[in-house]
This record gives C-alpha cells, structure tokens and sequence, in this order.
C-alpha cells in the first residue's frame, strides 16, 4: 500500500501527529506565529478524543500539562517565544518532579513581544534550562515539515522514557511554510509503566505516590539534583541526534539547526560550486548537543563557520566542543530577518580570508 502524502502547514502537521501520536491532553493559549496547533487541535483534535482547552494565559496552560502529566496522560502544550517565558516556572516545577510532557516553541523575534517574524533567539532558553534550578530539556530542532511531525513521536517517547518535559524548538516559517508530508510513524499508548509515579488512586498495598518540586531539607533537595544530573548524563551518551551533509574532503564545515541550516545546505552548494569544500552539520538535538562529532572533526578542518538567526547562541556551545583545535567564525540576522544563501557565502568568503 503506498502512504498517504499530505501538503500542510507545519503547524497543522505537528497538530495532527500529536493526535495520531495517541496524546490525550492539549492544553494552550493563542500566539502568533503557533495559533494554527490550537485551531486545529480544536477540530480535529476533540472530534478524535483529545481534551483540548484553551487556558487563560501559558501560566494556566503549563500547570494544567503539570496536573495532567501527573495524572499518566500524555499531554502537550505550545506556544511561541513571550508565551513560553511566561511557562518558566511550571516546566522547572515538571522537570523537576520527572513529568513527560511536550512542549512546542515556534519562536519568534524578540526580545520582549518583538515581532511575528521567525527567529532562534530561544536557543539559550530551551538549552540552559530557561527557568530555575539546574534542569534540562530535550531540544529537538526540526528542519522540514516533514520533521515536524516525526519529532512530535519522537518526542513523546523520550519524554515517557526519561520521565522529562521533552521540547520542538522550531520558528515561524517552519510553522507557516507548507510542503509534503506523510504519517508513517506510531506510538502505543501505553509504552513504559507508570505505575510507580502517577497519581491515579492507591491501591492494594503500595507506597503512595506523591508528586512534588519541594524539599525544605538541603540534603534532599541535592539528592534529587544529583539524581538529575545523573539522567541528563544518560540523555547525553544516548540520544544525541544530528545530520553530516557533504563531509568527504571538507575542509570547512557549517554549523546550522533549523530554517538556518536549510539555509547553509544551499550555501555549500553555493560555496562548493566556487572551489571550497565545505560541509554542514545539523543538529536534529540541541539538548543533547552533538559535541563528540565536532570535537573528532575540528583537528582536520580548517574553518567552522556557524549560522543563526540570533546575535550567537549555539556557537557557545559550538565553541566548547572545538576547544580551540579549529577557527570558529559566525554569522547571525535577529529581530525576524532571514539571511540567503548568497549573503551567508559572502559572509564565509570574508571570515574564510582572515587569518
């Protein structure tokens, strides 16, 4: 049987893979350029048995994804980047009382209300935890429509398979751009068990499950911080996720996620086309970072150059994995600005000149 081919908006994709991805909960606020999830979601998403409600504000929206998560459903909310900062504190609240939920950020320019134009000036928030404490999500950056939909499966298996709030950082033009899409992936509804920590009635014998942020005591609340660390160090040696685009003989390599690295795979072209030999990689996770990868790359290259659409964020941590072995230059537009090909390959050929 051949598969089914949709032509849909981004935002529609990932609204209608989380229905097929079985999840039971959507729980949101309206916000340009993501509001199409919700709309559709209240479509489709109650005529097929999900609850979908829009809440008062993000704070609501982030606490109801708290309770319900507790509660063993698999829930989601969205939003884009002002309604995100505003759910800072019930996702801290979530990661740290190990709660799988997805969160979806179409981001776009700021900072403040900013514009509704796309950008990645939420790559620190989404990859240094955003809110308080020293927590992690997993950042999953897609590029194509096509991947916003498989990263919503995705999503919500690692989510329920670290017991942590699992986020799709993508921006506005990959939420309004329309291309080929197809459903081939599943998932159970019912994947690991929940038994021990959801909050759905005591019974027989077993310990009560509590679901909690809070421990006054000093120990307790760094015995549960080491615990974390502990598991985020499981989620780096395992699940670290990225694509190696023309590496044979590069001698330069772009460092690109998202609408950017779209971008940059067309400007090796470009580059390549002139005499370079360049490469791209893309990280598919942004938490876990592909370090190792650029760290065995940077002693045979003689140039990074990284490409985002903010004022440098990923290329800290791009920086970190070369640790000096390699020159790392950037280019970067903010405020909703989408460079071309073209402009980004002037900008490598001038950093490519410099010594």
């Amino acid at each position: 049987m051949s598969k089914e081919i949709f032509f849909m908006k981004g935002n529609e994709a990932l609204a209608e893979a989380s229905i097929r991805a079985n999840c039971k909960g959507y729980f949101g606020y309206p916000i340009t350029p993501q509001s199409e999830v919700l709309e559709y979601l209240s479509e489709e998403g109650v005529k097929r048995g999900m609850v979908v409600l829009q809440a008062e504000s993000e704070v609501a929206s982030i606490n109801m994804v708290y309770g319900a998560s507790g509660a063993g459903f698999r829930v989601m909310t969205s939003s884009s980047s002002p309604g995100i900062s505003l759910m800072q504190e019930g996702i801290s609240y979530i990661a740290s009382a190990e709660l799988p939920c997805l969160i979806v950020n179409i981001n776009r320019g700021g900072p403040g209300l900013g514009t509704i134009q796309p950008s990645q000036g939420d790559y620190f928030q989404s990859t240094k935890g955003g809110g308080h404490g020293d927590y992690k999500l997993i950042v999953l950056a897609p590029s194509t429509v096509q991947e916003m939909a498989d990263f919503v499966f995705d999503g919500f298996y690692l989510a329920e398979k670290y017991r942590n709030p699992v986020m799709i950082l993508a921006d506005g033009a990959l939420g309004q751009m329309m291309e080929k899409v197809s459903f081939t992936k599943t998932l159970e509804q019912n994947l690991f068990d929940k038994s021990s920590w959801t909050t759905t009635g005591k019974q027989n014998s077993r310990e009560r499950n509590i679901i909690t942020s809070l421990h006054i005591q000093p120990e307790k609340m760094e015995e549960v911080n080491l615990h974390l660390q502990k598991k985020y160090k499981t989620i780096e040696e395992n699940e670290v996720q990225y694509e190696l685009i023309n590496s044979e003989n590069m001698e330069y390599l772009f460092v690109a996620y998202g609408l950017s690295a779209r971008i940059s795979h067309r400007t090796i072209e470009i580059a390549n086309e002139n005499g370079f030999k360049c490469g791209l990689l893309r990280p598919k996770t942004l938490f876990p970072f592909p370090h190792k990868i650029l760290e065995e790359l940077s002693p045979k290259l003689k140039k990074i150059f990284v490409v985002e659409m903010n004022a440098g964020q990923m290329l800290e941590d791009v920086k970190l994995s070369v640790e000096g072995k390699c020159k790392v230059g950037f280019y970067g537009r903010m405020g909703g600005m989408i460079p071309s090909p073209e402009e980004v390959f002037e900008k490598f050929l001038e950093f490519q000149k410099q010594i």
